[in-house]
């Protein structure tokens, strides 16, 4: 028998005894519970869940639906500008909506978690009355995955302890085993991680980019972060889950204590297989320093265009295509390359000479000019998420939460900012072969590239394609549920685009639904150019597009059939439900109607 047969077995005898309980107390009717329908719990149900949980059951409603002044509501709409703000609020969700796929609708009931226990009360009451759940923490899911109306919501933002292990053991497993790792609670952001970490710690933990993303989502998502070049992605990274299962018990899950299910936590997306409640990553040694380089070029015509893009991914193929350098280029309208690139373990002497033949090249030809002079920068590599650091130093560059009693900690990248509520109009991704770098292959990425600019604007986030990382890497990449594409890729092209802030009952909200899908026609055809040269590409789960096609081989590949089989393992009645999450096609697109 394989070794995955061998582990499918082991975790089926284990858990599936315990799980009786779940389905016979879940109701095998069509449709999931609504309220207003018989079916829907009774005020002496919820009040009983009020008191297993120490009061922490919030009745849930819209804040815009309270501001009953002109004050209040400007007040309001100000801090929405701010994601700390939105994350504090379980009746908000990061990004506002999705133009014809979904809105942010509040959740009928929330339990406000403190630990495992609460978040196992509120799932063993939506899987005894049959009530749609739903789990946020951080909240930023594109695909509306944190928030459904008609539902019950296990809220973990008051999850956020990080502690952390000079030798960590996962249980089970032996004293040999142990390393640097850092527990964090399934509420946590990657602000919280990163000051505990790194700038106290003096350690590297592979994370998110933006701070206000939760640890849980992204780690369960695949996971990653400016460096992932050279760490792998955050699942990789994984040593060990808590995790709440369907039938309310709490688990652990490690790679000697139910193995699939750590597997399929390890990016096969949050809210599939359970509630994670802490999770406990390896940390690492930090370089000397991280520092970036940016400006932006212009092309004089198309054809200089082209001989620009066609430069730049042979100078990448050859000086970029390693651990060092992360982050992304983008190719925008008016010919405009910008440069927005991050690097490690190399000093800002170094960053400069790896770059000079590039920048020559451009400055010897009158074609091009510099829109944004290049610039190169290093830090110590301790103060990269130091707010305090960043205020002295380069304060245009952060925005910190400035409610009172905010963390100090708590800081946003002035950049993704712009984020804080938007409205998605059209969002794409893929993962594009490292064998177009190849010298017979280069021509035909440039053309796509081009074709694809010329209709929308390409990212090429070089941090999210693994291929050129180091050996171990790639290794502890391969051993996770994503797609084994992510090995293969050079980059992910994100080919995206929004509008302002659109939250159901807003003040002043102007919806413009014909421009948003003129917008999204715009970025489907801009991917359908690029994907000329890599049809095959997958895609990002947590980035990308909620009309996906071929979602489960997109995002999951050969990995799928082995998720399926964890997911009918561990929640046999489909109590948590994502959209196009492992299990989900046996659903209506709102989940709550088994097809």
């Amino acid at each position: 028998m394989k070794r995955r047969d061998v582990l499918k077995a082991t975790m089926s005898a284990a858990l599936l005894p315990a799980m009786a309980w779940a389905r016979d107390a879940a109701p095998a009717g069509i449709s999931r519970a609504r309220p207003g329908t018989p079916q829907w719990p009774g005020a002496a149900e919820w009040q009983r869940l009020r008191a297993q949980t120490g009061g922490r059951l919030l009745a849930l409603s819209s804040p815009f639906g309270a501001c009953k002044t002109d004050a209040a509501c400007a007040q309001l709409l100000q801090d929405i500008k701010n994601p700390y703000f939105i994350g504090d609020d379980p009746a908000l969700t990061q990004t506002s909506g999705w133009q014809d796929a979904w809105t942010s609708q509040t959740s009928t009931y929330a339990v406000a978690a403190r630990d495992a226990q609460d978040v196992a009360a509120a799932v063993k009451f939506a899987a005894r009355h049959n009530v749609r759940l739903v789990v946020k923490g951080g909240g930023h899911s594109y695909l509306g995955g944190s928030n459904a109306p008609d539902s019950l919501l296990v809220w973990t933002r008051a999850m956020n302890a990080v502690t952390l292990h000079d030798a960590f053991v996962a249980q089970g497993c032996p004293q040999a085993d142990a390393q640097p790792a850092v527990s964090v609670g399934a509420g946590a952001m990657w602000a919280d991680a990163y000051a505990a970490v790194t700038t106290r710690g003096g350690r590297y933990v592979q994370g998110g980019g933006c701070t206000t993303v939760g640890v849980a989502g992204l780690v369960q998502g695949g996971g990653f972060g400016s460096f992932s070049k050279r760490y792998g992605t955050a699942a990789a990274s994984l040593l060990e889950a808590e995790v709440v299962t369907a039938d309310g018990q709490v688990r652990i899950a490690n790679a000697r204590t139910n193995q699939e299910l750590f597997w399929a936590l390890k990016g096969g997306g949050g809210g599939s297989f359970g509630v994670v409640t802490r999770l406990t990553l390896r940390t690492h040694a930090l370089p000397d320093f991280f520092g970036a380089v940016f400006g932006e070029i212009t092309a004089s015509n198309d054809a200089a265009w082209r001989a620009l893009v066609a430069r730049f991914v042979e100078f990448y193929a050859a000086s970029l295509f390693n651990e060092h350098w992360g982050e992304q280029v983008s190719l925008r309208d008016g010919r405009r390359l910008k440069l927005s690139m991050v690097f490690q373990g190399l000093s800002r002497a170094q960053a400069e000479a790896a770059w000079a033949p590039f920048f020559d090249w451009v400055r010897a030809r009158k074609e091009y000019g510099f829109s944004a002079q290049p610039t190169v920068a290093a830090i110590p590599a301790r103060h990269f998420w130091n707010p305090e650091f960043f205020r002295k130093h380069a304060p245009d560059l952060i925005t910190m939460d400035g409610r009172p009693g905010a963390s100090p900690d708590h800081f946003v990248w002035t950049g993704d900012r712009e984020q804080a509520g938007w409205f998605i109009h059209g969002y794409q991704s893929a993962w594009l072969p490292a064998g177009l770098l190849g010298k017979d292959r280069q021509a035909a990425l440039v053309d796509a590239l081009c074709a694809a600019s010329s209709q929308w604007w390409v990212e090429l986030h070089f941090n999210k394609g693994i291929a050129g990382a180091p050996q171990a890497a790639l290794d502890a990449t391969r051993d996770t549920a994503m797609n084994p594409a992510v090995v293969d890729a050079f980059a992910l092209a994100i080919i995206a685009g929004g509008g302002d802030t659109a939250y159901p009952g807003m003040p002043g909200l102007k919806p413009e639904p014909a421009r948003a899908r003129e917008r999204a026609a715009g970025i489907r055809g801009a991917m359908d150019a690029l994907l000329k040269a890599a049809p095959d590409a997958g895609a990002y789960l947590s980035e990308s597009d909620y009309f996906q096609r071929n979602w489960q081989d997109a995002y999951w590949g050969r990995n799928y059939a082995r998720l399926a089989r964890v997911k009918r393992a561990v929640d046999p009645d489909g109590l948590f439900f994502v959209h196009h999450g492992v299990g989900s096609e046996g659903w209506s697109r709102d989940g709550f109607t088994r097809l």
